[in-house]
């Protein structure tokens, strides 16, 4: 966790995808189509406290989120969902901090916590499946 607020000292963003260092940060697959993983997100997204769903483009497969840190910073978060195949959707969250100051690590803190709530909601549809 050092290294993480170190490195949020300079950035100010973070994100995931298949091709990341961190395992953390990998995408997460669900098996269940872009469209009933879309429901299943934006519904469970719409729940978590302390987050505000602003925007929804199911065409595209984006939601975008508002978070408020406790030190007044207004964080900007998207959350993609991808359909892969029929029956396998990915979900990528992409979070940065509004403002010059590097986050001290709490976008890679809030995608972890997002990434938990979902698959703890979809447990029973998480897969390794890759694109």
């Amino acid at each position: 966790m050092l290294k993480r607020t170190l490195m949020g000292l300079l950035r100010s963003h973070e994100q995931t995808g298949d091709k990341a260092k961190d395992p953390l940060l990998k995408s997460h697959y669900y098996k269940l189509s872009k469209d009933k993983s879309w429901e299943e997100v934006l519904s469970t997204l719409k729940k978590i406290q302390g987050f505000r769903v602003i925007h929804e483009v199911p065409s595209v497969g984006e939601i975008v989120l508002e978070k408020r840190t406790v030190t007044g910073r207004t964080m900007d978060i998207t959350v993609s969902v991808i359909g892969v195949n029929p029956l396998t959707s990915a979900v990528d969250i992409y979070s940065a901090s509004r403002g010059s100051l590097g986050d001290l690590g709490s976008n890679y803190r809030v995608i972890i916590e997002l990434y938990r709530v979902l698959d703890k909601k979809l447990s029973a549809y998480k897969t390794t499946a890759q694109r």
